[in-house]
């Protein structure tokens, strides 16, 4: 058994060496497991990547890819899985959050017949705007990708090899690793373990990263939002013409009766919105797809760094 931890890296040069030090830590209870270590600068604004260049340069089983710009989160796990060697892949965070010193209750898990092991938090340590956009996130992968209700991925996922070769042929410009997960397989399991605090500095999920990965889910995966507009299109068309009717009615009922100037208004705009609404949506569609047959790249990657040498 050989592991691969892939572990993206963005504003976390003072917690990267402390997050690696668990890793080894936690291998030393099984000193015949094989493994490396994957780090995916995603363009850090801080020394982040003097940093991990310092640690390969003493370390032959860990590698180090740097990304020419920003490309967030989701893409840079899905650079790392693409340089991995091992037969179980181990993606965490950068923070010291992921409860590292659990992994082999997820080898255990794993080795019950599931293809995936992820950590379900009790207690969330982090922001109720973060939280807030977490139920939001789970909600609508339960209803765009059928998630089973009881399921929240958390930020510490292992994963078998085959399941990440099937992850990695995903070529859209919009990867959303928790709707590739569910596509791959539905033999998925948890383990229920500590969320802990940052080792230090603070979070960067801000609104904008947020609505970034809600939209990747929302349009990548399903038709469901195009269906849900063609349905509020027909219920508009349909209060429409029962307001004309009854409208019409009463006009006939009582011919004295005036037009009312607010209520066609307010119609107005209510249709017109909803018109707006709709054209929005597909144009999300569109756009998405344009940049994706366009071949706009995943990820583009500066440099790779593997025990203290740069690969070509």
């Amino acid at each position: 058994m050989k592991l691969s931890f892939v572990i993206p890296c963005y504003g976390s040069e003072e917690t990267i060496v402390p997050v690696i030090a668990e890793i080894d830590e936690t291998i030393t209870q099984k000193p015949e497991t094989d493994y490396e270590i994957i780090c995916v600068n995603d363009c850090s604004p801080d020394n982040v990547l003097p940093v991990l260049k310092r640690l390969v340069e003493t370390r032959t089983n860990m590698t180090v890819i740097d990304l020419a710009r920003n490309f967030g989160k989701n893409s840079a796990v899905l650079a790392g899985m693409k340089y991995i060697t091992g037969n179980i892949v181990i993606v965490l965070d950068d923070d010291g959050q992921c409860p590292t010193y659990r992994l082999w209750d997820f080898i255990d898990k794993l080795d019950e017949g599931y293809d995936i092991v992820t950590a379900k938090y009790g207690n969330r340590k982090q922001s109720p705007f973060k939280n807030f956009g977490s139920a939001l996130n789970h909600k609508m992968s339960q209803w765009l990708l059928n998630k089973p209700k009881d399921l929240h991925f958390g930020t510490f996922n292992v994963l078998r090899r085959f399941v990440v070769d099937e992850i990695i042929r995903y070529k859209n410009a919009f990867p959303y690793f928790e709707g590739l997960m569910l596509c791959s397989t539905n033999k998925i399991g948890y383990v229920i373990a500590e969320d802990r605090e940052r080792i230090a500095g603070e979070g960067h999920f801000t609104f904008a990263k947020s609505l970034g990965l809600w939209l990747n889910g929302f349009t990548a995966f399903s038709v469901k939002p195009l269906r849900l507009t063609a349905f509020l299109g027909f219920f508009v068309a349909a209060i429409g013409f029962i307001y004309g009717l009854a409208t019409i009615v009463q006009k006939i009922l009582s011919p004295a009766m005036p037009i009312g100037y607010a209520s066609t208004m307010a119609v107005l705009l209510f249709v017109g919105g909803m018109i707006l609404l709709s054209l929005g949506m597909i144009g999300e569609y569109v756009g998405r797809i344009y940049i994706s047959i366009s071949n706009s790249p995943q990820y583009v990657i500066r440099e790779i760094v593997k025990g203290g040498q740069t690969l070509d």
